[in-house]
């Protein structure tokens, strides 16, 4: 057995040993559903969070594969600058399109907002 396999296996039985008997015997369907409930709760925020960061990243994609094509227009096509750039925007606003279909099915819970910055620190010296 591997040094992981091991570190995992011993991991795994620590935690089921350690884990209290009563929670266990309450596994009836109410308590399975709170359970997944509570547990999807945070998943759009989740989701807002990883479209922003790759439509981000896909938007600089796009911006650079038009640099390349700006400088050699033969070697690069159009079409594979306007393909990122697309998807990311797609990406970018994939969070408004989710929480006007919310609203407009009349889920008007604040789970669904755009993940907002409290505060930014830049150390440029």
């Amino acid at each position: 057995m591997t040094h992981i396999g091991l570190t995992t296996a011993s991991f795994l039985t620590v935690m089921l040993i350690s884990s209290p008997v009563s929670a266990q015997s309450a596994n009836d369907f109410s308590a399975i559903a709170r359970n997944i409930t509570q547990s999807v709760e945070r998943l759009p925020g989740l989701v807002s969070a990883v479209s922003y960061l790759i439509g981000l990243l896909m938007g600089v994609q796009g911006v650079l594969k038009l640099k390349d094509h700006v400088e050699s227009p033969v070697d690069q096509s159009l079409s594979g600058a306007a393909i990122p750039l697309l998807a990311g925007g797609s990406l970018f606003a994939l969070p408004i399109i989710f929480e006007a279909m919310a609203n407009t099915i009349g889920i008007t819970s604040g789970a669904m907002g755009a993940p907002t910055l409290s505060a930014a620190s830049f150390n440029v010296r």
